[in-house]
């Protein structure tokens, strides 16, 4: 398919700004076997799943990856986003800077009273830089300080039209968020809540935690026409043996393992046996899913609207079908659905 395809035009208006109260977003049901689509709130969720089915969440957690600092010498104001930590021990990072062109191999960055000093150490790509942090104290403490200097990494789309917020650190958070990692938020289990998940396990439900730390790739535009030429930014991920066995038991008694959110999709469809089940791994996946695509384990999907171009968008059309969710779309424009990190759900089946 081609990128254009899945171009649309989305008033600004319907790009949510702040969150609704945890749980008390609408919800949009998608039918693929019928066609039909349905307009509910998020609570309605329980009434599709039953006794024996599994969601497949991801348990990922978001740091505050974004830092505000000065140059040495210069004192110039600088921001650096933090990407992935390349070596513990060496406190190497991968960032992206911003005035790119004013930091230089070489240069030390000062970030709070001097609390923390950073030097870069090599060019990666036009925006990217490797640096080094000098920082004494153990990775608990060192990401303790981080924690204090960072900011929540909303993305460019909000922040661009508001500041970010205190609420923020805790409504950019998964209620199930564990493993830290992610510079953001796995924005479809932004929905759920702790009363939510209850009820769940009541009827029936079962959760199988996945790991993957959301990167900047899953954000990416796509600057290439012909998709099987774009090459997408490599994501940790784990899958462990007890998640693995439970989404297995579903796919035996022919029950629904629904993927939260793309990231949880985009794990679970990375490690597929020959036999067509879920397997524990850890490492590393670039997998894109873009339409065609042959679906191994997930059979349901709850998403975010997402943004035109996109490819979250992209992965929720090659689960729902092309035409069908475009179609969706379409409906949720007219009928002023929220998109992107802060809006409405819809639920695949």
């Amino acid at each position: 398919m081609k990128l254009s395809e899945f171009k649309f035009d989305l008033p600004q208006s319907l790009i949510a700004l702040h969150p609704s109260d945890r749980g008390e977003s609408r919800l949009m049901v998608v039918n693929r076997a019928t066609g039909e689509i349905e307009h509910k709130m998020f609570p309605d969720l329980i009434n599709y799943f039953g006794d024996g089915d599994v969601m497949a969440i991801n348990d990922t957690k978001v740091f505050p990856a974004r830092l505000y600092g000065q140059k040495e010498k210069t004192g110039a104001k600088i921001e650096v986003f933090l990407l992935r930590e390349l070596n513990r021990e060496m406190r190497l990072w991968d960032v992206l800077v911003d005035p790119a062109r004013k930091i230089r191999v070489g240069n030390k960055l000062y970030f709070g009273d001097s609390d923390l000093v950073a030097e870069v150490i090599d060019n990666t790509t036009s925006r990217g830089r490797t640096i080094r942090f000098l920082y004494d104290g153990d990775n608990d403490e060192f990401m303790k300080l981080v924690d204090q200097l960072g900011e929540t990494p909303l993305p460019p789309e909000i922040i661009s039209r508001r500041k970010v917020e205190s609420a923020d650190r805790e409504r950019f958070q998964t209620i199930f968020a564990e493993h830290i990692g992610a510079v953001a938020a796995p924005t479809a289990g932004l929905h759920f809540t702790k009363a939510m998940m209850k009820r769940l396990e009541i009827k029936g439900i079962n959760f199988a935690p996945v790991t993957l730390h959301v990167g900047l790739g899953t954000f990416r535009t796509v600057d290439v026409e012909d998709l099987t030429k774009h090459k997408t930014d490599s994501e940790n991920y784990r899958i462990p043996q007890s998640s693995a066995d439970i989404v297995n038991a579903a796919l035996d008694g022919k029950k629904r393992v629904c993927a939260i959110g793309t990231t949880s999709l985009k794990a679970i469809e990375s490690s597929v046996s020959a036999s067509g089940h879920l397997k524990a791994v850890e490492g590393w996946t670039d997998k894109f899913v873009f339409p065609p695509y042959d679906f191994k384990i997930a059979n349901a999907m709850l998403s975010n609207f997402q943004l035109p171009e996109s490819i979250l968008l992209m992965s929720a059309c090659a689960f729902g079908g092309f035409d069908l969710v475009m179609k969706a779309y379409e409906m949720a424009i007219k009928e002023k659905y929220k998109f992107f990190t802060y809006g409405d759900a819809m639920l695949i089946i």
